[in-house]
């Protein structure tokens, strides 16, 4: 009895973690390429760009390939981390893209994958919200969680802070 109580309470704790968007349980969509099935993701750029512009929110930009070993191992731990999707989901307008746009500000230093660029509502590209590379500014590894996280958090609060001044 003790036991299965015990079971009970672990199963009850362990899915009390998972994250559930505010609007509910959303139908997954194929825009979201496993990235984040829960998460409603821009079709094109430029409907990302006049959503973030709309609803003042930054865009979080996620290139990647589908056979790229990088962006699957990236994407793995990227879908599964309830941080990054609650975040996303409350703060931020996203698209992920298997190809460069026309948009040269969204490669500054080149067109690898998987590569995170943050673009505010102004529509001015982040330059300034990098990975840990020298090499590849806005690159990201399976590692590099904590450090996106941050990162996402600095793209929300220099939007508040500038809407401030």
């Amino acid at each position: 009895m003790k036991a299965s109580l015990s079971l009970l309470l672990v199963l009850v704790a362990g899915s009390c973690t998972l994250y559930i968007p505010k609007s509910g349980n959303r139908v997954p969509q194929t825009l979201s390429r496993g990235w984040g099935d829960q998460l409603i993701w821009a079709q094109t750029y430029e409907e990302a760009l006049y959503w973030a512009r709309s609803r003042n929110k930054p865009l979080m930009v996620l290139f990647h390939l589908e056979d790229s070993p990088h962006c699957l191992a990236f994407k793995k731990v990227f879908a599964e981390n309830d941080t990054i999707q609650r975040i996303l989901d409350e703060d931020f307008v996203v698209i992920n893209l298997m190809y460069d746009t026309t948009d040269k500000h969204l490669s500054p230093d080149g067109q690898y994958v998987p590569r995170i660029i943050f673009v505010d509502p102004s529509m001015a590209v982040r330059g300034d919200i990098t990975g840990r590379y020298s090499n590849r500014l806005y690159a990201y590894e399976p590692q590099d969680l904590d450090l996106l996280i941050r990162n996402m958090e600095m793209a929300k609060k220099l939007l508040k802070s500038q809407l401030l001044a």
